[in-house]
C-alpha cells in the first residue's frame, strides 16, 4: 500500500503532497525534511529504493524534481517505480498542450492512485476526466 507521494525539488522544497494514512500536520513536515534528505543525499549510482523506518521509500529524479513514493514492506517496488515513471509520462503528455495547474495534477494522481492503492495506469483512462473538463470550460 502507498502511504504517501511527495514531488521536490532539489533543495528540498516540497511542490506536492498526498498522504494516503493519516499524519498530524504538526509530523508532517518534519517527515518531509527527513525524507527527502534522505533521498537527496543518495548518489545517483545507487539504488532508488530505500528501508526507511517501518516503511520503503522509492524515488525517482527527472531534471530537478524528485518524485518520492513511500510504500510498505508488502508492495512491489519496482511496480511503484514505473507507477512514478507513468506519472511523470501522463504529466508530460497533458502539460505539454496546456499551462501546468496544480489541482489538475492532483486529479491525475487521484485517477492513478486512490485510498492508496493503484488503480488505473491506461493514460488515455487517466486524462479522460481532464480532458471533459477542458472540453467543457472551451464551450
Amino acid at each position: 500500500m502507498i502511504k504517501f507521494v511527495l514531488m521536490v525539488n532539489r533543495q528540498g522544497q516540497t511542490r506536492l503532497s498526498r498522504y494516503y494514512q493519516p499524519v498530524e500536520l504538526s509530523r508532517r513536515a518534519a517527515l518531509e525534511a527527513d525524507v527527502v534528505r534522505c533521498c537527496l543525499s543518495r548518489r545517483k549510482e545507487q539504488c532508488s529504493f530505500v528501508e526507511y523506518k517501518d516503511f520503503k521509500l522509492v524515488y525517482r529524479q527527472y531534471a530537478a524534481l524528485y518524485i518520492v513514493v513511500a510504500v510498505t514492506d508488502a508492495e512491489n517496488e519496482l511496480s511503484v517505480f514505473e507507477l512514478v515513471h507513468n506519472f511523470v509520462e501522463v504529466l508530460d503528455k497533458y502539460f505539454s498542450r496546456i499551462m501546468f495547474n496544480l489541482d489538475r495534477v492532483h486529479v491525475i494522481l487521484d485517477e492513478m492512485i486512490q485510498n492508496g492503492h493503484i488503480v488505473e495506469t491506461n493514460k488515455s483512462r487517466i486524462l479522460a476526466p481532464l480532458t471533459a473538463l477542458d472540453k467543457m470550460a472551451d464551450s
